[in-house]
């Protein structure tokens, strides 16, 4: 019996356009970026953390996630240009990463949340470029979203986490953090569908902080050597930005079932 191949929604431009965003959302991890400036696996040295280190990592990262969703959705700027500044956005990401290389955990109270919140400028800038609405409360969370896209959770299998497995778990928090904000704003941090919603990007966005941190650890780099895994980590999420956005501009033109599948399809072909 022959399978009939249905005709794909998707022009051949558009599904070049998604194997591009598949290549950005699914391939080289944080960890494997930061291998290839070390010579050395980082997440080992991620996980080898003491205790209190951890902790310290947990309370910043939560921190700096809410200051980026402040920023997300008060200070954003709808007239700025309609091109990413990833260059500049690097430069002043490697100047942050400097100061946690030469004084390692005790500023990354101070060093994460600006960090945080110049790659959040960038990854706005990105979807903007996507052609998002930053104007509307989905769109801002879709962009603290992509936090969470960048990481795997600890002990995750690999069928979990996929880019579609991810935002399916994420989506209700999304959606529902976004109703809250249409509602009532960001005003109240401390409401419970914010809290989760923030705790979820958190648990995934500082695995990778924990491997930054680790690396920028290691006493052959020093300041120098943690400006460049901010670069590094900068350019992980940019990327990971570019392709999760690239998706969501498909999905409103042909619809998520017709992307996803299409997605798929290009995911198990590569």
């Amino acid at each position: 019996m022959n399978t009939v191949v249905m005709p794909s929604l998707l022009s051949s431009e558009e599904l070049g356009e998604l194997e591009f965003a598949a290549r950005c959302l699914e391939g080289d991890s944080f960890a494997s970026r930061v291998a290839n400036l070390l010579g050395r696996q980082v997440e080992a040295l991620g996980r080898a953390l003491p205790s209190p280190a951890r902790k310290t990592i947990a309370r910043a990262t939560e921190i700096a996630l809410k200051v980026a969703l402040r920023f997300a959705l008060r200070t954003i700027d709808k007239k700025s240009p309609a091109k990413a500044a990833r260059g500049m956005h690097k430069a002043a990401a490697a100047a942050s990463g400097a100061v946690g290389g030469a004084f390692g955990l005790a500023s990354v109270a101070i060093e994460l949340p600006i960090s945080t919140t110049i790659l959040l400028r960038s990854i706005a800038e990105i979807a903007r470029e996507e052609g998002e609405d930053l104007s509307r409360s989905e769109s801002a969370l879709a962009c603290v979203e992509v936090f969470a896209l960048g990481a795997e959770a600890p002990g995750e299998a690999a069928i979990e986490s996929g880019y579609f497995a991810v935002r399916g778990a994420l989506a209700k928090s999304v959606s529902e953090s976004a109703r809250f904000i249409v509602q009532r704003g960001v005003a109240d941090q401390a409401a419970p569908i914010l809290v989760r919603f923030i705790s979820q990007i958190a648990a995934r966005f500082g695995v990778v902080v924990g491997e930054k941190l680790a690396a920028q650890a290691v006493p052959v780099f020093g300041a120098i050597g943690g400006a460049a895994v901010n670069v590094a980590f900068a350019d992980h999420f940019q990327t990971v930005a570019r392709g999760h956005f690239i998706v969501r501009r498909l999905e409103r033109t042909h619809g998520a079932d017709a992307v996803q599948f299409e997605y798929r399809r290009l995911r198990n072909r590569a």
